[in-house]
């Protein structure tokens, strides 16, 4: 796109370099007779001559229209030019009718017990989600699970996956994993060891990791016969075989697959298929965590709804990277336009999908991605759902400043999202914070995707918000209530040198105390609790609170802009999961939300009494 209007409405015309970049790094499209995909309703019109092969492989022959009785699925079209992806869908995600629920926003990492091996884990998971149903919650929003390479040191941020297929097993439970308790002392010695990683608030996954790995590494080599995991292994297919290909390989040369020797760097190559014969049990190894992170990760999802949440990209150098290397721009990575809470804009590090490369590949990463995704989920929040429209495009060795928008097939991607959440019965939310072009929500709404609504952004009150939406204070990037009540949020700010705008830490402020009903200097204990109450009467269909703000915390979880100069993605929650159900302040804020739900949404003219009514 050559041009575009930033968050604060001011338009841009980008530089005639950056587009030439751009260009040049997606490549042309190639000339094909027949668009590789095509969007149709039951009914719908198709073209003259072409065969319908229907998802499970039954043909239909030549019709004139796509049959009233088809299923939705992925189809597809024989025509003379050549096949065409047919996507049957229902138009708009799932969503049950009356939802009104609220839960609670969690980075499971932080979220540690006594039992933990210095990490919050799936059992873990499963004790919070256990509590949380008991005092009314419907669902834990949970942060990105997806496996970082099996290499040292650990990638911290869950948001640089290596894979947004397969989950990390730093979550795993080592006690519950078939076969520990074979390990004896061993086990016991391991366990002490992992535990005593609670000791410091700051979480050291490569210690996790080497722990659980030896652990692991001890139970496989006793010996695993189990036919779960071996229907496991082959419903896992290609995807799976190629994720434990690449951790085989990564832990002999590195994470970096383009460092790797020639032979390896890619996929389908004579040097990977022999490399597999001859570490047939060290990739037999990596397919085996991955069945036992999808039975724990299940046993989590029988006590709540869990809503997943999909990164908008993967690690450059990592295993989906190496899988779809022909399909990713290379030269350039994503990012976003300056705002008003990143002044410099930002730039992720993370390799786009070539546009028309990704359809001619009938949208399988994309598809693939979505489905791992929603595997034992209630909903699904998708990251940076602009992404589906347009992604912001920074040129290797650019600022964030100098990218370009680049556009996506919006409507094939979102019927793709609609068809995967209809099939796993899931709701989406689509996390529209930031620099969003004009008819993008209008457009996200009418396919039942809900929007993001954060007290934070918002300039009017909560009782006027739309109903289609998640609202929640405040998200992992951004300060929480008791730090920015406070002020320290904004003193770490300036202590680890970044730039401070005093008028929007004000404004934060200033939209706490509106919410809360109280004055400056107020208790941040009661603004948390007021702010939720008055949240969670509001009309949006979901309501979530941060177990930081739960338990008072004022450091945030990620620092935008920061490397090392903050403990991104590794600060603990001050106190194990034990002690949560008897935490004043997070007792008081599940009481609030759960009331605030029962009441049903309050009207703008009730708001100020209600805020009044429901002090803490």
């Amino acid at each position: 796109m050559p041009g575009f209007r930033d968050a604060f409405g001011r338009d841009h015309e980008v530089e005639t370099a950056v587009l030439d970049t751009i260009a040049e790094t997606m490549g042309a499209a190639p000339d094909a007779a027949a668009d590789p995909v095509r969007v149709a309703r039951r009914g719908a019109a198709l073209p003259p001559g072409a065969e319908l092969v229907l998802e499970d492989g039954t043909t239909l022959g030549s019709l004139d229209a796509v049959p009233l009785d088809v299923p939705h699925g992925y189809h597809r079209l024989e025509t003379d030019a050549g096949p065409q992806l047919l996507i049957v869908g229902p138009g708009r995600c799932h969503l049950p009718a009356g939802l009104r629920a609220w839960g609670w926003a969690v980075q499971l990492y932080a979220a540690r017990s006594d039992a933990s091996w210095g990490i919050g884990d799936l059992a873990d998971l499963r004790t919070l989600g256990a509590w949380s149903r008991g005092e009314g919650a419907a669902l834990l929003l949970v942060n990105p699970l997806d496996a970082a390479s099996p290499t040292l040191p650990q990638q911290p941020s869950p948001y640089y996956p290596s894979t947004r297929r397969f989950r990390n097993p730093l979550y795993l439970r080592i006690e519950e994993v078939p076969g520990a308790d074979a390990l004896g002392e061993r086990l016991i010695e391991l366990a002490a060891a992992g535990r005593a990683l609670n000791e410091s608030r700051l979480i050291d996954r490569d210690a996790v990791w080497t722990l659980k790995r030896s652990a692991l590494e001890a139970i496989w080599a006793a010996g695993v016969t189990d036919p779960r995991f071996d229907a496991y292994r082959a419903a896992g297919g290609e995807a799976l075989e190629t994720w434990a290909r690449y951790a085989t390989i990564a832990e002999r040369h590195g994470a970096a697959w383009q460092a790797w020797p020639v032979g390896l760097r890619r996929p389908e190559g004579r040097a990977v298929a022999e490399l597999a014969g001859a570490e047939a049990d060290r990739i037999a190894f990596h397919a085996w965590m991955q069945w036992l992170l999808d039975l724990q990760l299940g046993h989590a999802a029988q006590e709540i709804g869990l809503v997943a949440d999909v990164p908008i990209g993967v690690d450059p150098a990592g295993a989906d990277a190496w899988a779809w290397q022909d399909l990713l721009a290379t030269g350039v990575t994503v990012g976003a336009p300056p705002d008003r809470f990143n002044t410099r804009g930002q730039d992720w590090g993370l390799p786009p999908f070539i546009p028309h490369r990704l359809r001619a590949d009938s949208y399988r990463p994309f598809i693939e991605t979505v489905r791992a995704s929603l595997r034992h989920a209630a909903g699904l929040r998708m990251d940076h759902v602009m992404g589906l429209f347009r992604l912001w495009w920074i040129p290797r060795g650019a600022s964030p400043e100098q990218g370009a928008y680049v556009a996506y097939r919006a409507e094939e991607m979102l019927e793709i999202v609609a068809l995967e959440s209809e099939r796993a019965g899931a709701i989406v939310i689509g996390e529209d914070l930031g620099t969003v072009e004009p008819g993008v929500r209008e457009t996200l709404e009418a396919h039942a995707v809900l929007s993001c609504k954060l007290l934070w952004f918002e300039a009017s009150a909560p009782e006027t918000w739309p109903a289609a939406a998640l609202a929640s204070v405040t998200t992992h990037d951004l300060p929480t209530a008791a730090g920015a009540w406070s002020g320290t949020d904004a003193q770490d700010q300036v202590r680890i040198g970044l730039s401070v705008d005093p008028a929007e830490m004000a404004g934060l402020v200033s939209h706490l105390g509106a919410a809360s009903g109280l004055p400056v200097g107020a208790p941040s204990e009661a603004v948390v609790v007021r702010a939720h109450r008055r949240l969670s009467g509001a009309p949006p269909v979901i309501v979530t609170a941060t177990l930081d703000d739960a338990l008072g915390v004022h450091e945030r979880p990620n620092m935008p802009g920061t490397i090392d100069e903050w403990p991104n993605w590794r600060l603990a929650l001050p106190l194990p999961l034990e002690e949560l159900p008897q935490h004043p302040l997070a007792r008081r804020v599940a009481e609030a939300m759960r009331e605030g739900r029962e009441d049903g949404p309050q009207s703008a003219d009730a708001s100020s009494e209600s805020a009044t009514t429901n002090a803490s």
